[in-house]
């Protein structure tokens, strides 16, 4: 089934479930902001990459306008529900200044890896263990999934944009257990680069070979 729906793209990925802060500025999107506000209408955010809007994106509802500038730029709480597909974009919605596109939703299919989770599960440790970042660990509820974690695990803007591509949640998983495998070593040897670093000049206690 499709439908219209306004849409503001960015240079950036939106996760369903993501709690996005955006500080609004452009009159098009003030005016779609202050439509929200008073319609409770929603909309979408596909990814704007290589100069081009992406066919896939998340619908997104207004939280609140945390506050209104004296210029009229507004800061606001968004939370994004689902994803979507563009079928058409148009610049302008009609009488509007927005841009709005026709689009269908994309069903989520939460078929995830118990086995495969605890192993992703304890890379993340490990890879928060090392980078000094724990507190975010231990915010992970026991039920969370990919998308709760995407944003936290050094993925550049286009892989985060595969990754929203991908039509179900083990395989996302298998996306994720391969990027941590190919990262994890990576961050390792970095960090035994800055112990070795540190402890240049350091006098040192060389146990010298018998021959």
């Amino acid at each position: 089934m499709t439908r219209f729906l306004p849409l503001f793209p960015l240079n950036l990925v939106v996760f369903p479930g993501e709690k996005l802060n955006l500080h609004i500025f452009e009159p098009r999107y003030k005016q779609l902001i202050q439509e929200c506000e008073t319609s409770g209408v929603t909309f979408g955010i596909p990814a704007y990459l290589q100069n081009q809007v992406s066919a896939i994106g998340t619908e997104v509802k207004l939280l609140s306008i945390q506050k209104i500038h004296s210029k009229g730029e507004m800061d606001i709480k968004t939370e994004g529900l689902r994803l979507i597909r563009v079928l058409d974009f148009f610049k302008q919605a009609p009488n509007k200044f927005y841009p709005a596109g026709t689009i269908e939703e994309i069903p989520d299919v939460l078929n995830e890896d118990p086995q495969l989770k605890i192993k992703i599960t304890e890379c993340i440790r490990q890879l928060y263990s090392i980078l000094g970042i724990n507190k975010i660990f231990l915010q992970l509820p026991a039920n969370y999934r990919i998308f709760d974690i995407a944003h936290h695990l050094g993925l550049t803007t286009e892989q985060e944009y595969e990754l929203l591509q991908l039509p179900d949640e083990l395989t996302r998983q298998e996306f994720v257990w391969l990027h941590l495998q190919k990262l994890l070593p990576v961050v390792l040897e970095t960090e035994k680069l800055k112990e070795r670093v540190k402890m240049n000049g350091h006098f040192k206690n060389v146990v010298p070979p018998n021959f």
